[in-house]
């Protein structure tokens, strides 16, 4: 008897360490990248030994990252398979939603076809950048009970469809605010379906009223507002013009003095990624997506620091409730890095 207990405790001990829980995983889980410091005043943002966690792989292209803290989840997108996943400390990854962004079930497409931007209206309800469908739409559901139903919130301005809303922000309002390059077209800007000779940044008033806010800008991509929703930043996703543009809010529908907030014009064709998805914190930092990782901005556009990150390229980042941890959507991976503590 005292072989067989000692057999048994030592099966069950080699079961629960071979546990495929995302617990039983943590001692394995790889940790990616590093801090580059400009200015000390990065110290504030991130500590200089701050690395990032791949928490989640194996996607096509994931963006739109999206922290809903009443439910302790990431949303993110995988664009081409048309799906919307989640992460949880508990369970890992989980399909959250499919379709996300293309919903014809009579035409089969490729391409950019998903969701993109993923973010919760001054409601609580989520509200997606719908690629494939062309639109910016709501789930007609909680959060927490995800179903692949959507009303439309905008699809089109002067009688012309967008092209594929990419990324967008509500302010205070309830007024939103959205990007609409032709990422999302198969052929994207020399797609036949294009219908706007130029990409758009837009505003859906309170009253469903759709203003043309900018048609200037090449390919307009990560969108955010800074802390009084006095300034509104956009990132242009061109590798012959890869700057940040800031603009002045003046009025309801109008933007001015539109000025480049920082660029890397000249950066090195080796690093992988463009200015694309962004947030900016409390403090009016700019943390933004660009080649070779996240670049760390203050209010007036210094550039603080980097967090370099191998191999893939960036996409997008979300910030959690305490502004502590920074999600990080990073082409086939999602990363969480602990900024500080």
């Amino acid at each position: 008897m005292k072989y067989v207990f000692i057999f048994s405790f030592f099966t069950l001990l080699v079961a629960c360490n071979n546990e495929s829980s995302p617990k039983a995983d943590g001692a394995a889980k790889k940790m990616i990248g590093s801090v580059e410091r400009i200015d000390p005043a990065l110290d504030a943002i991130i500590s200089a030994n701050a690395k990032a966690e791949i928490i989640a792989d194996s996607f096509d292209w994931s963006e739109g990252p999206l922290w809903v803290e009443k439910y302790h989840m990431l949303l993110f997108s995988d664009v081409p398979q048309n799906t919307v996943y989640k992460w949880t400390e508990e369970k890992g990854k989980e399909v959250y939603l499919m379709p996300s962004g293309y919903t014809d079930t009579t035409i089969k497409r490729g391409g950019e076809m998903g969701s993109n931007g993923l973010l919760l209206d001054n409601d609580g309800n989520l509200v997606l950048c719908q690629d494939g469908d062309r639109r910016m739409g709501r789930m007609n559901s909680s959060p927490d009970m995800p179903k692949p139903s959507y009303s439309n919130i905008a699809d089109h301005y002067n009688g012309k469809r967008f092209s594929s809303p990419n990324d967008a922000v509500y302010n205070a309002k309830g007024e939103l605010f959205f990007t609409d390059p032709p990422y999302g077209l198969e052929k994207q800007a020399d797609d036949p379906k294009k219908e706007t000779i130029y990409n758009g940044v837009y505003k859906v008033k309170t009253n469903g009223q759709v203003i043309l806010l900018l048609d200037s800008i090449t390919r307009p991509n990560g969108i955010a507002l800074f802390p009084g929703e006095k300034k509104l930043l956009i990132a242009n996703s061109d590798p012959a013009k890869p700057n940040w543009y800031i603009y002045d809010i003046e009025g309801t529908d109008s933007l001015k003095n539109g000025r480049i907030f920082n660029t890397v014009a000249g950066y090195d064709k080796s690093l992988k990624g463009l200015p694309d998805g962004m947030k900016i914190d409390k403090n009016g930092n700019v943390i933004a997506s660009g080649p070779g990782g996240i670049y760390f901005f203050n209010s007036e556009g210094k550039l603080l620091g980097k967090f370099n990150i191998p191999d893939n390229p960036a996409s997008n980042c979300a910030l959690s409730a305490d502004q502590k941890t920074l999600y990080v959507t990073n082409d086939m991976n999602v990363l969480r890095i602990k900024m500080r503590d």
